[in-house]
C-alpha cells in the first residue's frame, strides 16, 4: 500500500489573502492527500514547527505580498537548521517569472503561479513519491 502523503499548506508573513491557499489545500485533499492548512500570517518558525510536529512530506507556501524571496528560502533554511531538510518545499502565488530561478537555487523545489492547473501540482507531488517512500 502506498504511503499517504502529508502536505502542510501555509501562508507566511503578513499576507492575509488566502483564497488560493484554501483552493490548493482543498484540491490536494480531494486528490487523496492528507492536508494541514495553518491559516494566514504564519511565522517561518511556526510553519517549520508545525511541519515537524505533523511529520509532513511537503510544505506548500502561498504568498501574494511580494516577500517570497525572503520568506520561502527562510522556511528552507529553518528546516535545515532543525534537521528537517528532507521536507520538500514548493511555493505558489503572484511570483514574477524572473524570481523563480533564484527561489529554486535557494531550495524551493517548484513554484506555481496563478492559473497553473492543479494537475501540474499533483504531477510534481507524485514525481517526488519515490524520494518520499525511500526515507
Amino acid at each position: 500500500m502506498a504511503k499517504t502523503i502529508r502536505i502542510l499548506v501555509a501562508k507566511p508573513g503578513l499576507d492575509g489573502h488566502d483564497r488560493g491557499a484554501k483552493y490548493i489545500a482543498r484540491a490536494l485533499k480531494d486528490a487523496g492527500y492528507e492536508v494541514i492548512y495553518t491559516g494566514i500570517r504564519q511565522s517561518i518558525q511556526a510553519i517549520v514547527k508545525t511541519a515537524i510536529q505533523e511529520d509532513v512530506d511537503f510544505i506548500g507556501l502561498s504568498l501574494l505580498s511580494g516577500a517570497h524571496n525572503e520568506l520561502f528560502p527562510g522556511v528552507v533554511d529553518a528546516l535545515k537548521k532543525e534537521g528537517a531538510e528532507d521536507i520538500i518545499v514548493f511555493g505558489g502565488g503572484v511570483i514574477p517569472e524572473d524570481d523563480i530561478p533564484g527561489l529554486k537555487t535557494r531550495g524551493v523545489e517548484a513554484v506555481f503561479t496563478p492559473g497553473t492547473p492543479i494537475q501540474d501540482v499533483i504531477d510534481f507531488i507524485e514525481a517526488q513519491r519515490p524520494r518520499i517512500e525511500s526515507r
